[in-house]
């Protein structure tokens, strides 16, 4: 195992884990002060929050192309790396706009502490970890854009809105 020193002459090893609590609390601090600066125009700041991570981590497990089976891969991962403790979607309707929609359900997710404390003092989630890992998967492996459109905190859980729009015209 490697050491690293820390300021003050300390080493911590590498094998030991940070708590949630105190991580949540900097990425607290990190998204208020993002806010107060610039507001609601945050969000859009904040989408590729996560692509080191799916990149090195999740990209490799994604073997498919296909839609279904790319989100039941990232839900096996949040929940494997610890991020979420259930994922579920849902997607489609009765119009074409509707069928461009994806409904996600992000239960249990380790940075909800951080969304609740925004949401007391009147913030509303304008970034969720999740969200840009299935985002940016859709991008990466369909080459299809997709948009957080809207966080909402119910029942214990973060329902997220998602929009897929057309596949990126080839220039062939």
């Amino acid at each position: 195992m490697n050491d690293m020193t820390i300021p003050g002459g300390r080493t911590m090893s590498a094998g030991r884990t940070m708590s949630a609590e105190y991580a949540n609390s900097l990425v607290y601090e990190l998204e208020k002060a993002f806010w107060d600066e610039r507001g609601r125009g945050a969000r859009f700041r904040v989408t590729t929050i996560g692509r080191e991570y799916l990149e090195a981590k999740c990209l490799p497990l994604i073997q498919s192309s296909e839609l279904d089976s790319i989100l039941h891969t990232i839900e096996g991962f949040v929940q494997q790396e610890g991020i979420a403790g259930k994922v579920t979607f849902s997607r489609g309707g009765t119009t074409a706009a509707e069928e461009r929609l994806l409904r996600v359900r992000v239960e249990g997710c380790v940075h909800r502490p951080v969304e609740d404390k925004m949401a007391a003092r009147g913030i509303e989630p304008f970034t969720c970890v999740p969200a840009n890992l299935i985002v940016l998967a859709i991008e990466e492996k369909l080459d299809r854009p997709a948009e957080l459109a809207e966080i909402k905190l119910e029942d214990g859980a973060c329902q997220l809105l998602l929009v897929l729009f057309d596949q990126r015209p080839s220039l062939v």
